[in-house]
């Protein structure tokens, strides 16, 4: 009957132990920081990051094809502090990457800061600031950018682009007139014609060394902000990507992947303005 006894309690130890152990893990999991964010970054087993080839200062392809930059870097290290996988997903431009992130094909962009496109998309806050410039033929009577927006003067962009969107609402004189990508901007200029050429700065600065006869106007039409951005309502998810590009940014992260892509020109963005 003691032995009966003593076995009957050793069991409800046992039991009891059990539970406590269960019950600490639910505690653990459900105190995890990034619970929430992993929910609605992964909710399809893996986090599917739009990596934009068409900005230049952002991502590029490596000698393997593979794309390489500073977004790439980012979305690696976000996956790895979340433990998710990882799956980028590569596109022409940022008209593309907004299509896709809007038909939820992914989870993660890598986005110019635009009102427009907030209709859709939740930013962080930015992680690096870029400037958009104007290239104009080596005989062109344009001196300066405020000179561009008059009547008959046509400007050639990138499609879907963020000086597409800025331009769009700026712009009351000069006619826009689309490239499909950005990186087509300056042949399509030159093909038709046309004006003037905007864009990101240093696209612009390649491109006046690929084709030669042209040149930049001094300083800069506008300043791009570049922030990571996920599906409206995500609130986890952009509150997470908040504090990680912030780290990223403070700890030198975003500085030292600029560096190493021997990116130039490009500012690593200010701590966001307290809420």
């Amino acid at each position: 009957m003691d032995s009966l006894l003593r076995t009957t309690a050793s069991r409800r130890r046992l039991l009891m132990t059990s539970a406590s152990l269960a019950l600490a893990g639910c505690t653990v999991f459900l105190s995890d920081p990034h619970t929430g964010a992993r929910t609605e970054l992964a909710h399809a087993g893996k986090l599917r990051a739009a990596i934009n080839l068409g900005n230049p200062i952002l991502a590029s392809r490596g000698p393997d094809g593979t794309p390489q930059g500073v977004s790439v870097d980012l979305a690696r290290e976000a996956a790895r502090r979340l433990q998710v996988a990882l799956e980028l997903v590569p596109f022409d431009s940022a008209g593309a990457v907004v299509a896709a992130m809007q038909a939820h094909q992914v989870d993660l962009a890598f986005v110019a800061i635009d009102p427009v496109r907030g209709a859709d998309m939740a930013y962080t806050p930015a992680y690096v600031i870029i400037e958009g410039a104007y290239l104009v033929r080596d005989g062109s009577a344009l001196q300066r950018n405020d000179e561009v927006d008059r009547a008959g003067t046509r400007v050639a962009v990138g499609r879907g682009s963020a000086y597409d969107l800025f331009l769009a609402r700026e712009l009351k004189a000069a006619t826009i007139v689309r490239a499909p990508t950005s990186p087509a901007v300056t042949d399509l200029f030159l093909a038709q014609g046309l004006d003037v050429a905007a864009g990101v700065r240093q696209q612009l600065e390649a491109d006046a060394r690929r084709v030669g006869g042209v040149r930049l106007l001094p300083g800069r039409f506008m300043v791009i902000e570049q922030a990571m951005a996920v599906c409206k309502g995500c609130s986890q998810a952009q509150d997470w990507l908040s504090q990680f590009i912030a780290e990223m940014k403070s700890s030198g992260f975003v500085a030292d992947s600029l560096k190493r892509h021997g990116i130039e020109g490009a500012a690593v963005a200010p701590p966001a303005a307290a809420p």
